[in-house]
């Protein structure tokens, strides 16, 4: 399979594009400063573009079967890279014919009523403290991906840490996984690679955690 991975040189990018090439895939690792690609090889290719200027996608995409999102920002200031970069992605995937992605939301923006008691009234209301302009922006990016036609998957993992990839793990489709408190990138890149072929997260959700 030719995957795209956008978000490539973060640490989620960077176990994507390890782990697809581990399994045999190619990989086309996009990114604003290919320098910081640190993979290579036959089956990788470095591409600069920048998704928060859509022209700049322009062709990448042809040939590629499924598009991988780890795209993010740094800081709490208001933000629109997730929706407007997911909104460029979408697009440049109807120009090349890809329908399937598979992009980074995050458990706070389940909706309240499907959280539990704790969540909904502690939890969640101390991390939209810190984090809400984030996550209101990747409510946007939802949004977008439910407003296309685009075969997506959004994943809603919870703290995100640098641990060992260990693949024990809970998963929940299309519903809230209670008591999600923490999830390795390692883990959670295995999960993205492995519902690329799984058609029941097709336009859904699916929540992981330890």
């Amino acid at each position: 399979m030719h995957l795209a991975v956008f978000g490539s040189t973060g640490p989620t990018g960077r176990a994507l594009i390890q782990q697809a090439l581990c399994q045999g895939d190619e990989v086309t690792a996009v990114a604003r400063d290919v320098a910081s690609i640190d993979a290579t090889g036959d089956r990788v290719q470095a591409v600069r573009a920048d998704v928060l200027d859509g022209t700049s996608l322009d062709g990448i995409l042809n040939g590629v079967d499924a598009t991988l999102s780890a795209i993010g920002t740094h800081g709490r200031r208001p933000t629109s890279v997730y929706s407007a970069g997911v909104a460029s992605i979408r697009d440049a995937m109807h120009h090349a014919g890809v329908r399937r992605f598979v992009g980074i939301s995050a458990l706070p923006v389940t909706p309240r009523t499907e959280l539990g008691m704790t969540e909904r009234r502690v939890v969640v209301p101390l991390l939209s403290l810190f984090f809400g302009e984030i996550y209101a922006d990747m409510t946007r990016m939802e949004q977008v991906l439910r407003d296309s036609d685009l075969d997506f998957t959004i994943m809603r993992p919870p703290q995100l840490t640098n641990g060992r990839r260990t693949g024990q793990y809970r998963t929940a489709i299309n519903e809230h996984l209670r008591r999600a408190r923490k999830i390795s990138r390692a883990d959670l890149a295995a999960e993205m690679l492995r519902v690329i072929r799984d058609e029941r997260t097709v336009r859904g959700t699916v929540s992981l955690a330890y």
